[in-house]
């Protein structure tokens, strides 16, 4: 098997002239037969100057580098996208694709053996797995590591929980502008993802479960030297793959792994946003995804982590409590522990080595759960045919089994607009509705599913109401919010047929959303609905595409063709 520098040469219609060239520029900056000779390792570099989550990625190459050096294999960096969530315009989601075709193209393009992803702000771990997972090249993930705890007044702080937390103070008033700013400066204390089980740390924990990273390597916080040791330590592992030529993607990421990855993401309170990556990531393989699935395990693996925002936690104490490890070796049988990682281990022996730290309350045991289902339910109705999901571990149980009055807002920007209108109708009882916030309405299916409170109400004291969108959510966030609902509304979903007014029941129990106005007459809305105006434009461009070729939140968001 072809390896190294001679691997995917130059089409010029001669190979051996192909080498040469190769070889001739390549030693322009430096470097030996003796090095060129070995098998390649290629790390992808993510850092960015807008992108404060993988501010470490420079530290962890080196480590990476040395770790393939000491392993006797050649390290080769090279950049891609780098994706920052609060950065991206207009969402982060709207180019998960690209960067997933990003890695996979260059990782087809240049010669290397075995593939360092490393990532970590929401949507870059799930992009470049997608992208891995269709080149199926010896792949190994590092996650940058979450950021350490904030402090204010003595509280315990933590991006973006409390971001969203001690805004909605703000908005109603209880905290003035002058703290709000001090309260700017203290989230967010170190380069990371977020310190919470938003969706950066979901995509972490699932990845480690799911076989393509090393032990621990989710939890780890940025800053630690621990992660630095864990890069050079993968970057021996990304060694001997090259050499060896495995294991692939594909012997990894089987049934059972996809499987357990799932069972991590309710077991930990995880991001909804998993739910779509996981979709998008097991659609690049032969197996599929079946959202089914999701809530089936939803009802039988409790939520056993606690952390925000469906507990107290945060993700540094989830690590010193013994991380994914210790976590799997309470799920125990909910998984399946003969499933392989990377390192040729099993996740039976991983779980059977984790630390047991005496007197730690982070991670329960089966028997004392946070909460005795998942951290997500899957919804069906006439209001959502493919489905809709909840994260009702981190909602109002009050509110799980309510009937309301629909407030409707046609888009974000209307939203934005009228939401704080004293004069707009709405009552603490009511269900906010969005719509043209999906994958092709918006476009690219922003984290608007967690709509604010009214601020008159808000000022009121009510903290949680029901609200329903096509829209994502972050998975910091919290309150009682149904989200993905499919088909969106901006390609003729029920969702852009609800009026102001009409009754909207959601039954969480039942797994049901449920529209009350009669067939015939939503036959008559929907001969009167049209779309919205930027699917009927000329566009150009990755937009262009987009819009083309993006798929529904129940098939992961992906282009159609990947």
């Amino acid at each position: 098997m072809t390896k190294g520098v001679k691997k995917g040469l130059t089409a010029y219609g001669d190979a051996g002239f192909s080498l040469f060239l190769r070889k001739a520029f390549i030693k322009a900056m430096g470097y030996s037969d003796d090095a060129l000779n070995r098998p390649f390792v290629g790390i992808t570099d993510t850092y960015s100057d807008y992108n404060p989550c993988h501010g470490n990625v420079p530290d962890l190459i080196e480590a990476v580098k040395r770790g393939v050096m000491l392993a006797g294999a050649m390290p080769m960096v090279f950049p891609t996208i780098s994706i920052h969530e609060s950065f991206a315009h207009p969402t982060s989601m709207f180019l998960r694709n690209l960067m997933a075709m990003d890695t996979e193209e260059m990782a087809r393009a240049q010669p290397m053996d075995a593939l360092v992803i490393i990532g970590g702000c929401d949507k870059t771990l799930p992009a470049q797995v997608m992208g891995a997972l269709s080149v199926d090249l010896p792949t190994i993930v590092i996650p940058v590591g979450p950021m350490v705890v904030g402090h204010h007044k003595g509280e315990v702080l933590g991006a973006c929980t409390d971001c969203r937390r001690l805004w909605g103070q703000h908005r109603a008033g209880e905290m003035d502008e002058a703290e709000i700013e001090v309260v700017n400066e203290r989230l967010a204390p170190s380069v990371g993802t977020c310190m919470v089980m938003g969706t950066a740390s979901t995509m972490a924990c699932m990845i480690e479960a799911m076989g393509l990273a090393l032990p621990m390597s989710a939890t780890i916080p940025a800053p630690h030297a621990e992660r630095i040791r864990l890069a050079e330590m993968s970057g021996s592992v990304a060694a001997r793959m090259a050499q060896a030529g495995g294991p692939r993607p594909s012997e990894i990421v089987t049934p059972a792994a996809i499987r357990n990855a799932a069972v991590v993401m309710q077991a930990i309170g995880g991001s909804t946003n998993g739910i779509i990556h996981l979709a998008a990531m097991a659609n690049r393989t032969p197996h599929g995804f079946d959202l089914a699935m999701v809530d089936a395990i939803g009802r039988d693996v409790p939520v056993l982590v606690d952390l925000k925002p469906s507990g107290d936690h945060y993700m540094e104490h989830f690590h010193h409590a013994g991380g994914v490890p210790k976590l799997m070796q309470n799920l125990g049988s909910a998984l399946d522990l003969s499933a392989m990682n990377v390192n040729g281990q099993t996740l039976g022996e991983i779980a059977a080595g984790a630390e047991d730290v005496p007197g730690q309350d982070v991670i329960r045991t089966r028997a004392n759960p946070i909460r005795t289902e998942g951290a997500m339910a899957v919804l069906h109705g006439n209001l959502a045919p493919g489905g809709a999901v909840i994260k009702h571990s981190a909602a109002t149980p009050a509110l799980l089994s309510h009937t309301g009055r629909a407030v409707v807002f046609e888009s974000v920007e209307d939203m934005t607009t009228r939401v704080d209108d004293p004069d707009l109708d709405v009552k603490p009882d009511d269900i906010l509705v969005l719509r043209n916030a999906g994958p092709k309405g918006a476009p690219g299916m922003p984290e608007a599913g967690y709509l604010p409170i009214p601020k008159k109400l808000a000022r009121a004291g009510v903290k949680d109401m029901v609200r329903i969108s096509d829209a994502r959510m972050s998975g910091t966030a919290f309150g009682t919010i149904v989200l993905h609902i499919t088909p969106e509304s901006a390609v003729g979903g029920p969702l852009g047929l609800v009026r102001n007014g009409d009754m909207i029941t959601l039954d969480v129990a039942a797994r049901s959303i449920h529209l009350h106005v009669e067939t015939a007459e939503l036959e008559r809305r929907r001969a009167e609905w049209v779309p919205p105006t930027h699917l009927t434009e000329p566009s150009r461009g990755y937009l262009a595409l987009y819009l083309r070729s993006v798929m529904q939140a129940d098939k992961g968001c992906d282009f159609d063709f990947c």
